[in-house]
C-alpha cells in the first residue's frame, strides 16, 4: 500500500494530461508519395526486409483518417506488414470538403482505387498486387475488384458492409426508405456535403451508449504512461472524422442501403456491371464478432457470389478497429493465409 498515493497522482495527473498537453504523434513511418489526386495521397511504405514478391494496397474507409493503420511505432498495422516482408501502398483518401459534395461512388472506385492500383503496379514493377480494404474502403475495394482488369491476386475485405438485407442500424431508416417512407435525395439536399461534425454525431448515434465507456477506462489505467498515449492516439482517431460527399452519399444509400444492389447483382458502376461473380482472386472475407457497426451477416455471404476458386471466409474475435490496430505481431489470420499466397 505504501505506492498507492504516487500511483494515484500518476492517475490523476495522466488522465487530466488528456486535456492539457498536445496529443502523441501518430503517422510515423517513413514513407513516400507516389501519386496524389484532390485531396487524395497514394503512399508507399518500403519495407527493409522484402520477402514477398505481391505488394499490398490498402484501401482505408471513407469516414474516418487512415492514420489508424499508423498508429505509433510498435504499434503500427503498417510496420508490421513491412516487418513481416511486403512493400506497402496506402490509399489515404484525405479529408474532402464541401468543393467535393459532387464526388460519386463511380469516381471513388475507378478515379481513386482503380488508378492507384495501376499505379503502385507501375511503380512497385510487379506483376499482380495483394487489395485490402477495410469498412466502406472494403465494400468499394469490391465493387472495384468486380470490375478490375488489373493483376489482382489477392483481395482480403476486412470488417466492410457488403449485404444490407438485415442492416444493423438505422434499420427503421433503411426499412423507411424501401417503403418509399422517406426520400433520401430529400433528406440529403442540404447540405450536400457532410460535415466532420455530422459524420461525429451519426457514428456517435449509432455507437451509443459505449461512448463514454472509455474515459472509464482511461481512468482505470491512467497510471500507465505506455497506456495513456495508445489511449489518446485511438481517441484522436476516433474523434478524427471528415467530411463526406453528399453524391456518394445518396448513392451508397439507395444504391446498397435500399435496393441491396452489389450483393443483387445489379450494380452499376460507369456503365459497367459491378457483379460479384467476376470476382476470381484469392479472397479472404474477415468479420468482428463482437462488430456492432458491421456484424457477420453483412458479409459472410459474400464468398457465396464470387468466382474464386481459393475463397475463405473468417470470423475473429474483436470488434469494428480490431483489424486495423496492430496487436503482437501479424494477426493470426493474415499470418496463415497471406505469405504463402504472396510469393
Amino acid at each position: 500500500m505504501t505506492n498507492w498515493p504516487e500511483k494515484e497522482y500518476k492517475r490523476w495527473k495522466n488522465f487530466f494530461s488528456v486535456w492539457t498537453t498536445p496529443d502523441p504523434e501518430v503517422g510515423q513511418t517513413p514513407r513516400t508519395a507516389v501519386w496524389k489526386k484532390n485531396k487524395a495521397t497514394l503512399w508507399y511504405y518500403r519495407s527493409s526486409n522484402k520477402r514477398h514478391s505481391v505488394p499490398l494496397l490498402l484501401v482505408y474507409s471513407l469516414v474516418n483518417k487512415a492514420f489508424v493503420l499508423d498508429m505509433a511505432p510498435g504499434g503500427s498495422m503498417i510496420e508490421t506488414f513491412m516487418e513481416n516482408g511486403y512493400d506497402v501502398y496506402l490509399l489515404d483518401f484525405g479529408a474532402p470538403d464541401p468543393g467535393d459534395k459532387d464526388i460519386t461512388v463511380d469516381d471513388y472506385v475507378i478515379d481513386y482505387i482503380q488508378t492507384a492500383v495501376r499505379k503502385a503496379l507501375h511503380h512497385s514493377r510487379a506483376r499482380e498486387i495483394t487489395v485490402i480494404g477495410y469498412c466502406l474502403g472494403g465494400t468499394l475495394a469490391a465493387i472495384y475488384a468486380s470490375l478490375a482488369s488489373e493483376p489482382i491476386r489477392n483481395l482480403i475485405i476486412c470488417v466492410a458492409p457488403l449485404n444490407f438485407a438485415e442492416p444493423p442500424l438505422y434499420d427503421k431508416w433503411v426499412n423507411a426508405i424501401r417503403r418509399g417512407d422517406l426520400d433520401v435525395d430529400g433528406l440529403l439536399t442540404t447540405p450536400d456535403f457532410i460535415s466532420p461534425t455530422q459524420m461525429k454525431y451519426g457514428m456517435r448515434m449509432a455507437s451509443s451508449p459505449v461512448y463514454f465507456s472509455h474515459y472509464l477506462s482511461l481512468l482505470n489505467k491512467a497510471y500507465d504512461q505506455e497506456y495513456v498515449d495508445r489511449w489518446r492516439r485511438f481517441n484522436k482517431w476516433a474523434n478524427g472524422h471528415v467530411g463526406f460527399s453528399g453524391a456518394a452519399s445518396k448513392q451508397l444509400m439507395n444504391d446498397l442501403g435500399k435496393d441491396n444492389k452489389f450483393m443483387n447483382r445489379k450494380l452499376v458502376i460507369r456503365g459497367r456491371k459491378a457483379d460479384p461473380a467476376n470476382i476470381t482472386a484469392n479472397l479472404l472475407v474477415v468479420a468482428g464478432s463482437q462488430d456492432r457497426l458491421v456484424p457477420e451477416n453483412m458479409s459472410k455471404d459474400f464468398i457465396d457470389l464470387v468466382s474464386s476458386k481459393d475463397k475463405t471466409y473468417t470470423l475473429v474475435s474483436g470488434g469494428h478497429t480490431t483489424l486495423a490496430v496492430k496487436g503482437n505481431g501479424l494477426p493470426k489470420f493474415l499470418a496463415d493465409w497471406l505469405p504463402q499466397r504472396s510469393k
